[in-house]
């Protein structure tokens, strides 16, 4: 289909195949279909599952239902982000983690490593599965045509199996985009097959297929953190806005540290923030007040929806408030921006 192709921790996956706008801004006005099957599924089977999860992240998962996904972070025991993922309970016993593509390995044997305790098993699921990402607000519409199911009866985060033009998937109502849409997960065998048909399926509706570039300015307009960029093992998981997710009543991995980190202070905070003039916020870029350096850029772009540049960055804890500002030493020039409140848009 002519897209730019760049190599993606070992993976060959698109860019863009239009522009990068072009595809932002049909998924904020009707739909965009992304090839993510570089993502990592592992599934957790056994009557320990849920304690073994329940170790292992820093939420509570125990009043879950089957059918229904959340949210969750991994921290090692230095209270770090190892990596941030999605749950989702099929069974009292059977359970899927998708993680990050990058991190899947080192994921993997996190998982396996912890798991020797308990009565589980702990399968990777990668090779063998396809996974494409249909979003915007018009994307029930051009799944139902396909589906054999009502979709509107999936909430925000649950997820039903069923076919998709013949095809047994797992279809939930997630994303990475700030926007309505599915997530499906499926044989990679059909990953063509499925691929061409939701692109005929939405040639009506202006659905688009969309690359890397694209997504990278939806999930930063939406405030959705990148591993590797805006999270690492290098932070700890109480600078960044995941430190909601924390169930301090129950025990996890990490969860020593974190406490001792909570009442000494961690001395930055992750924050979202708009500069107030011409110039974009690059990953790496010092952020500085006074001429003084007080934090480091991690996400920035012009966001193509609010016309504006925003970014997201680690900042001293004293400038982390919304409304207080500061400069970001853009090649040299210090342009003036200020703190704002996260997600940047709401759909």
């Amino acid at each position: 289909m002519n897209a730019k192709i760049i190599d993606f921790y070992s993976w060959q996956l698109p860019l863009y195949y239009s522009t990068p706008v072009a595809e932002h801004n049909t998924v904020r006005k009707s739909a965009g279909l992304f090839d993510t099957s570089h993502m990592g599924e592992i599934q957790i089977e056994g009557k320990d599952a849920e304690n073994l999860l329940q170790l292992l992240l820093i939420r509570d998962i125990s009043k879950m239902k089957p059918g229904q996904m959340r949210l969750a972070v991994m921290c090692n025991l230095q209270g770090c982000i190892l990596d941030d993922l999605t749950v989702y309970k099929f069974s009292e016993e059977k359970f899927w983690v998708v993680v990050n593509g990058s991190q899947y390995e080192k994921d993997f044997s996190w998982i396996q490593e912890n798991a020797r305790h308990f009565d589980v098993k702990v399968s990777g699921l990668r090779s063998e599965t396809a996974k494409l990402d249909l979003q915007g607000p018009r994307a029930e519409l051009i799944l139902q045509g396909l589906a054999e199911e009502n979709l509107s009866e999936i909430k925000y985060y649950q997820f039903k199996e069923l076919r998709v033009s013949g095809i047994p998937c797992v279809v939930s109502r997630s994303g990475y985009t700030g926007e309505d849409g599915f997530e499906l997960y499926f044989s990679g065998e059909k990953a063509t097959g499925l691929w061409n048909a939701l692109l005929k399926a939405g040639k009506q509706d202006v659905l688009l297929p969309c690359g890397l570039a694209a997504r990278d300015t939806l999930r930063l307009e939406a405030g959705m953190l990148l591993y590797g960029a805006d999270i690492d093992e290098k932070h700890s998981l109480l600078q960044s806005p995941y430190k909601k997710l924390i169930n301090w009543e129950k025990q996890f991995l990490g969860k020593e540290e974190l406490e001792k980190q909570r009442s000494r202070g961690t001395g930055q905070n992750l924050v979202g923030f708009e500069l107030a003039e011409k110039g974009i916020a690059r990953q790496g870029h010092h952020i500085l007040n006074n001429s003084q350096e007080i934090g480091v850029v991690t996400s920035g772009s012009f966001s193509p929806t609010l016309k504006k540049s925003i970014g997201l960055g680690y900042i001293g804890s004293e400038f982390s408030e919304p409304g207080k500002g500061f400069e970001v030493d853009i090649r040299g020039k210090k342009v003036k921006a200020k703190v704002v409140e996260t997600p940047f848009y709401k759909r």
